[in-house]
């Protein structure tokens, strides 16, 4: 049983997304090296663009699951992360 803490969601929410990361990783490419990927990751930016998009996904769907069983709290923690990784995702799209 999750016990209803931000602690919680933050650690939720900073772990999924990397969990959609190696699975984005696994399905679109992985024939060539993790070292070479994320070479095509920072040229690229529309692959980055749908590599953030898969992995913030699975936040969402941690995010209505945590909702839908009345833990606010958890399901705020995720919320905070997903914002936090949104704007690095973001940032990192338009500065770098």
């Amino acid at each position: 049983m999750v016990k209803d803490k931000y602690i919680v969601g933050i650690l939720v929410g900073f772990l999924l997304p990397f969990l959609g990361f190696i699975g984005f990783y696994q399905w679109r490419f992985s024939f060539i090296t993790v070292k070479e990927f994320l070479s095509i990751l920072g040229q690229q930016k529309s692959i980055l663009s749908a590599m953030i998009s898969v992995s913030l996904l699975l936040n969402g769907a941690a995010l209505t699951f945590f909702f839908n069983k009345e833990k606010d709290k958890v399901a705020k923690g995720i919320f905070f992360t997903t914002i936090v990784y949104a704007i690095v995702a973001m940032s990192v799209k338009w500065f770098l």
